[in-house]
């Protein structure tokens, strides 16, 4: 009987420190978003040093940092379009000291074309702001026999040999292929691997147009040697005043437009998510850091998570749709 009573003794004093040990459990965890950050954060870019991506983590993550009190140290990652990235951040441990800067094209495009890929924008990450989006630019050749949007896809039907465009990833793919669903255009894609061959192959005459990004193409519209046509969406760009919007050339579904943004593993507490939103949000909004933006040819973002994940949810929607009909195909 003494060693039962042993046994239920030490039994009872198990218990009892399992019930101490799960009471303690939210505690710690709220000890840990109360102190938080107490070391440097980790910023996974999966892009090459230099690159817009990398400008903008870099950017706002000192400035971030400086509000957060720890410092932001970039980690760059290239590799396969930023799918690995993507998902060596998915399996870091979700207490805030891993972050990841994702762009439309490795995060809400990749969503909507890899129907396999081995994570989700919004189910294995916690969107956190939106550091800046922007149009894409529709250009041709500054000699073109063409000047609007109308009149370059009636060239390209009346000269279907000549009817190709430049394009260096699925981010440039699609809205290409949406003009051409919805100006009845012909087009055969010329892959290419940077935003300057695009526009070198428009520039040397050996492709019709190119859907790119405005810093690249910017200085070659001012100096004549390419011709904007249009930017994508509803508004005019205020780098190309006197350029029509997609809406305005009259083709409002054609309103792609590339962002980045930041995002941490699923799983990061809420009180976490909050400071990291706060911190970043505060730090595009600098009168500093969002005139360096908008220097960059971007629209500084800096909005909720709540916004950015609903955002970022249309977006993948809308990229399905085009693909579909389209009926585009990616490996």
């Amino acid at each position: 009987m003494k060693g039962t009573h042993k046994i239920l003794a030490g039994l009872g004093a198990v218990a009892v420190a399992a019930s101490l040990l799960i009471a303690g459990t939210p505690a710690q965890a709220q000890s840990e978003a109360a102190s938080f950050p107490n070391r440097p954060i980790r910023v996974i870019v999966p892009f090459a040093a230099g690159g817009g991506n990398d400008i903008f983590a870099r950017l706002v993550g000192a400035k971030a940092g400086d509000i957060l009190g720890q410092q932001m140290i970039i980690e760059n990652r290239p590799a396969a379009g930023g799918r690995p990235a993507a998902e060596f951040v998915t399996q870091q441990a979700p207490d805030g000291y891993t972050l990841f800067v994702g762009a439309s094209g490795v995060m809400s495009i990749a969503t909507a074309i890899y129907p396999k890929l081995a994570y989700h924008p919004t189910k294995s990450f916690v969107p956190l702001s939106m550091i800046a989006s922007f149009p894409l630019i529709l250009v041709s050749n500054g000699s073109a026999p063409y000047k609007t949007v109308q009149e370059m896809a009636a060239f390209a039907k009346a000269n279907p040999a000549k009817a190709t465009y430049a394009s260096s990833s699925p981010a440039f793919i699609i809205p290409s292929e949406l003009l051409k669903l919805r100006s009845g255009m012909p087009g055969v894609n010329l892959p290419v691997k940077s935003s300057m061959e695009m526009i070198q192959c428009v520039m040397q005459d050996n492709c019709l147009f190119t859907m790119t990004d405005g810093p690249p193409a910017i200085p070659q519209v001012k100096d004549g040697k390419l011709r904007a046509l249009a930017v994508t969406g509803s508004e005019r760009s205020p780098e190309l005043p006197d350029v029509p919007s997609m809406k305005e050339a009259g083709f409002p579904d054609v309103n792609s437009k590339i962002w980045a943004g930041f995002f941490a593993p699923a799983g990061t507490p809420a009180d976490i998510v909050k400071k990291l939103e706060e911190a970043i949000g505060r730090a595009i909004k600098d009168p500093d850091v969002s005139a360096k933006l908008r220097a960059m040819a971007v629209n500084p973002g800096g909005g909720s998570s709540a916004e950015f994940r609903k955002m970022i949810d249309e977006d993948i929607e809308n990229y399905v749709k085009v693909v579909g009909e389209a009926k585009l195909t990616f490996e």
